[in-house]
């Protein structure tokens, strides 16, 4: 072997010790950060700290806990912020006035990490005769949804119900906040200025983007039954690669036509890793019943052209990042859902952890098997233990992920017993509830929920 040869090999080796060092810095601070708020929480409270604790499922509201402690520190009052995961009735009963951002998952559910503290909820009633657990607090809420789902802000709306039933005294009305509208959130923003006494509080700043580039935009299912799904490959601006982690999310600015002011953003999640070099996306593109192409797809899969410039930043998904060890791992999803857990698996990969079962549903065999020389590479050299594919429409009878986890009931049991996580990524109607349906018969619901609050059965759902 040349030097030349050698000093290269010696580079890259170099370069992926750099790449597991960052990784394990990261995740210790991460660590260390969670274990710092937990001691603030268990700390003597002042009388007039105020808390903000947020229920989040892709990190969005934890983004708006944080700009909501900040307007009120820029008032001068003290605050601290907490993941609802992190609370109790004991702990909320110590303080004077609490501020929740509570998202709300789906069809009325709490995200994923505060379904611990929904069952406290529903576990917590007031006994007659009694006095309420939380008479004398005083709170609101700010509860984010999506108006397309007839529970709109379900979640928040419990949320605030039970706060009501538990003894508190709301200090304003509750702020339902449709797809981040720009006018809730500034109403959120008037009463933080009220609380904090101040009328000259900053406007919370809109998303800083960076400007990608779209390097390569490739077909995946040509002739398929559903719409056209193209894998997107973008190159990171000239300051150079931003770190994330597999289970991460690209938000991006869509527009209208080429050159188009940003009109509203768009979350996908990152099919690719850092040292890849790029931002992979798959992304399928969107019709209206008009026949219209949708916002984001439409922006992304057709009317920017290689080499445009893409408004993209990339958003922590805490949620749906990889087990640190080396747990079996099943990853279930379908459609473009195959883009979360793509990344998790080469995360998974690059850890040398390889007992893990990709289940993936999609439409045509034919036509629809995404990223196939990915999956037969890493099913031959070991890095999946196990892949099984549904496909819909190759058979009379429909048939989904879901039927496939009932039909391979003991093995999904058996990768439980063994310590497996599960994660499901893709879309909410129809595969997410019939998955967990699925799950929820093989496992039993006690078990589900046990393994959902120990960060065991995680979701990315859309």
């Amino acid at each position: 072997m040349s030097l030349t040869r050698l000093i290269a090999a010696a580079c890259v080796v170099g370069l992926w010790l750099l790449l597991c060092l960052w990784a394990w810095r990261r995740a210790r601070r991460h660590e260390a950060l969670h274990a710092q708020a937990l001691q603030a929480l268990n700390a003597p409270t002042p009388e007039d700290t105020l808390l903000v604790a947020y229920a989040t499922q892709t990190g969005y509201a934890e983004t708006l806990a944080g700009q909501t402690a900040e307007s009120l520190r820029a008032g001068g009052l003290p605050v601290r912020v907490a993941a609802l995961d992190q609370l109790d009735l004991a702990r909320l009963s110590s303080y004077r006035r609490v501020l929740f951002v509570a998202s709300t998952y789906g069809e009325g559910d709490p995200p994923d990490a505060a379904a611990a503290f929904a069952g406290q909820m529903q576990a917590a009633s007031v006994a007659p005769g009694t006095a309420p657990a939380l008479a004398g607090l005083q709170y609101a809420v700010l509860a984010l949804g999506d108006s397309e789902y007839t529970q709109f802000c379900g979640f928040g709306h419990r949320l605030d119900d039970w706060l009501h039933a538990q003894g508190a005294t709301p200090l304003f009305d509750r702020v339902d906040v449709d797809n981040g509208d720009p006018a809730a959130l500034r109403h959120w923003q008037h009463h933080l200025g009220l609380l904090a006494g101040r009328s000259d509080l900053p406007d919370w700043q809109a998303p800083v983007y960076d400007s990608w580039l779209l390097a390569d935009r490739r077909l995946m299912n040509p002739e398929s039954q559903g719409g056209p799904c193209y894998l997107l490959t973008l190159t990171p601006p000239p300051g150079g690669m931003p770190p994330w982690t597999a289970g991460d999310i690209a938000e991006i600015g869509p527009r209208h036509a080429r050159g188009g002011p940003v009109q509203a953003h768009r979350e996908y999640s990152i099919a690719s890793l850092p040292e890849d070099g790029a931002i992979q996306l798959l992304v399928r593109q969107m019709r209206s019943a008009d026949g219209g192409l949708g916002l984001g797809s439409g922006w992304l899969t057709h009317i920017a052209q290689t080499g445009d410039e893409i408004a993209l930043r990339v958003r922590a998904n805490r949620n749906f990042h990889a087990p640190e060890d080396g747990r079996p791992l099943i990853l279930v999803g379908n459609g473009t859902g195959l883009a979360g857990l793509r990344a998790l698996i080469k995360a998974r990969r690059a850890a040398g952890h390889r007992r893990n079962w990709l289940i993936f549903g999609e439409r045509n065999a034919a036509h629809d098997n995404f990223c196939q020389t990915d999956i037969d590479a890493w099913r031959q050299e070991g890095t999946l233990a196990r892949v099984d594919a549904v496909y819909s429409r190759d058979q009379p009878q429909r048939r989904y992920v879901q039927h496939l986890l009932r039909e391979q009931a003991d093995a999904v049991r058996s990768w439980v017993e063994a310590g497996a996580a599960i994660y499901v990524c893709g879309s909410l109607q129809g595969m997410a509830s019939g998955v967990d349906a699925a799950l929820q018969d093989i496992l039993g619901d006690d078990r589900l929920q046990a393994m959902q609050h120990g960060g065991r059965y995680r979701r990315d759902v859309y």
